[in-house]
């Protein structure tokens, strides 16, 4: 049975690539649509499941308007303050969420392959993090650069704000050894790349994901609408829908 969906964003880049994916797959039926300033509650009436690729401000109202009718919620935006993130945390106990800096199935598989890594190798492998976004990107470092540095803190078992180290100028003196550094470059039309880069004595990894199309984040965020409907209420991670939890 296909899967009733509302697209908020719907006007931009990441909510047109959604829009389009969702309406050339049987899967899919597309029965509302919205953007800054619409009656939420109408866009999401007949709802299973809603996409959100607006803007963090919105979070609020969205998930307001979800819960109203009770629809799985597909929440990718960033840069949520505390206190929006408290509202997520709050929402997932009354409906089945995702909510994710990056829904690309292959970025999702970095984020765990990041994980073992960092677990595996001994202390002397340095992290650096390495993420590349076209000319018109507003933010930065990107919401997937954050993600995967908290995936290094954690499985360093440290604090993100505490290690985090964004750029190098001056004469910053010699690499601490707990320090993640995290480095964003802007320019062109580079949809997304990111690098994790773990070097030690004699050697170095480099584990990289680089997507040419905004289709892959996407297709990501149909699959988690999809999973999710039916779920009980909780707060649901990527690895879920993949199976890698």
């Amino acid at each position: 049975m296909a899967t009733k969906i509302a697209v908020i964003g719907s006007k931009g880049r990441m909510g047109q690539a959604v829009l389009n994916l969702a309406r050339s797959d049987k899967n899919f039926v597309v029965v509302g649509e919205g953007d800054h300033g619409d009656d939420l509650s109408k866009v999401m009436a007949n709802a299973q499941a809603v996409v959100d690729f607006s803007h963090r401000s919105a979070t609020e109202a969205v998930l307001k308007a979800a819960q109203a009718v009770q629809a799985a919620c597909v929440i990718g935006t960033t840069g949520h303050t505390e206190a929006e993130r408290g509202l997520i945390t709050a929402a997932s106990h009354k409906i089945p969420l995702i909510h994710s800096p990056n829904f690309s199935m292959g970025v999702n598989l970095l984020f765990y392959l990041t994980s073992q890594a960092a677990k595996a190798l001994p202390e002397g492998f340095d992290p650096e993090v390495i993420e590349i976004h076209h000319r018109l990107k507003k933010d930065a470092p990107s919401g997937t650069a954050q993600r995967l540095v908290e995936v290094l803190a954690e499985a360093r078992r440290t604090k993100p704000e505490v290690v985090a180290r964004h750029g190098r100028t001056g004469e910053p003196g010699e690499r601490t050894e707990d320090e993640i550094g995290v480095h964003a470059v802007r320019g062109g039309d580079v949809v997304g790349d990111h690098t994790v880069l773990l070097a030690g004595e004699g050697e170095r990894m480099e584990l990289s994901h680089r997507a040419s199309s905004r289709d892959v984040f996407a297709r990501g965020a149909l699959r988690a609408a999809k999973w999710l409907v039916g779920k009980p209420a909780k707060r649901y991670e990527m690895t879920d829908v993949l199976g890698l939890s």
